[in-house]
């Protein structure tokens, strides 16, 4: 049975594509043992749009990721994104009563903390404590044990419409799924790419994927800030199809065949075939004029993170670099734009801290179902916020149908 034994199923639920990844958790290690994917047709912008492509989407990849594996997937951790994802820092301040502090002084500090208003259709996906502080003494991570009278607490909190969240649970369980816990994407995508020394001394993480591009800050091995800006991959399919006046499914494949950021590196004898719309004839075009399409967009993205980083005062919490990752990271010469606009060294993340099928799932577009088995590997013991579950949703769809029929 996944996720009760030793084996982790993560499901990414992205805009273009649905992923499972299969992991067998033995001590320290995470053995990854079986992958399947399919299209995904059901999303737009990461946010299900509709529920029976999406459900059958997710069968089809789970059946692949079962064969693969030889076992039989009953429980999932699944990923969230999409522009409704807000996430903001609180914190919490609580007296100590006793002559050191207890894992229930915690408890209440963080409790004290998430104490802020939320609008009903708003649900907390994530409760991260970032740092903690005894008696003015800051920088603490693990304060139990300690002597003090004032425990204070530093933590993100992440948001998600309550809608989006429940529509991602409800299409897994008619997949014939639990869901274990519902996963903040790039925070699953850091848990996969960064390494040891990056989260510690400062990293942006930016996930570019199909619909969504995601941004999380880590400092001090914990999470500063979250982002997500809803421009994506799409949007560069788009920019093709309009520009060449080429069919969506065509311009994708010239965007991965032939896809560039940089003009100035194509030379002017490069060519490419555009297939003609509506039975017109197949035409050929300068490879520029793809960069010329695709760098202003991918420009676009960056710049529009780059303000955000800013306009929430973290740029110094970036020291060692950004790490960017997911399918559209692959395309030729982002890596170098990232680093012309943030003005820090970039590089590609793949997946790491894995065994197994390691040559399998080396691409950035895994990096999210990697790191969503890494973090339910991690976070397993604990199951502390495991708030989503199918009797709750379903008590849920029952208050509702109730109160229609009152209402009616």
């Amino acid at each position: 049975m996944a996720g009760q034994g030793n084996i982790i199923v993560g499901l990414d639920v992205g805009t273009t594509k649905i992923c499972a990844i299969v992991g067998e958790v033995s001590g320290d290690e995470v053995n990854i043992i079986g992958m399947g994917t399919y299209p995904s047709i059901g999303l737009r912008k990461g946010v299900v749009v509709n529920i029976e492509s999406t459900v059958d989407s997710i069968k089809k990849a789970v059946e692949e990721a079962e064969i693969m594996a030889g076992c039989e997937i009953s429980q999932v951790y699944a990923g969230i994104a999409g522009g409704h994802i807000t996430g903001f820092n609180s914190k919490g301040i609580v007296g100590i009563k006793g002559p050191e502090i207890t894992q229930n002084d915690v408890d209440r500090v963080i409790d004290a903390a998430r104490a802020v208003a939320i609008p009903m259709d708003r649900e907390v996906i994530h409760v991260l404590p970032q740092e903690y502080t005894v008696d003015g003494q800051t920088g603490i991570q693990n304060p139990i044990g300690m002597s003090g009278v004032r425990l204070e607490a530093k933590i993100h909190i992440v948001t998600g419409a309550v809608a989006s969240a429940h529509n991602i649970v409800k299409c897994a369980n008619r997949s014939g799924l639990d869901v274990c816990d519902i996963v903040l994407e790039s925070l699953a995508s850091g848990e996969a790419v960064l390494t040891e020394e990056e989260r510690e001394l400062g990293a942006g993480l930016i996930d570019l994927g199909g619909g969504t591009t995601d941004l999380a800050i880590f400092s001090r091995n914990n999470i500063r800030h979250t982002f997500v800006l809803a421009l994506g991959g799409n949007n560069l399919t788009n920019d093709i199809a309009v520009g060449l006046r080429a069919p969506l499914a065509e311009a994708e494949k010239i965007k991965k065949k032939y896809g560039t950021c940089l003009s100035r590196n194509i030379s002017a004898d490069e060519t490419i075939e555009v297939p003609g719309m509506g039975g017109r004839e197949t035409k050929k075009l300068p490879r520029q004029i793809l960069g010329e399409i695709l760098e202003p967009r991918m420009d676009e993205i960056f710049k529009l993170i780059n303000r955000e980083i800013h306009e929430a005062e973290m740029q110094n919490f970036i020291a060692s670099g950004i790490v960017i990752t997911g399918g559209t990271a692959l395309l030729e010469g982002a890596v170098e734009i990232a680093e012309s606009i943030f003005n820090v060294p970039t590089r590609l993340g793949k997946p790491r801290n894995i065994t197994g099928l390691v040559d399998v799932v080396n691409n950035p577009m895994f990096a999210t179902g990697v790191g969503l088995v890494l973090y339910g590997a991690k976070n397993q013991p604990l199951k502390k916020f495991r708030i989503r579950d199918k009797n709750i949703f379903n008590r849920l769809i029952l208050r509702m149908k109730k109160w229609f029929k009152d209402v009616v």
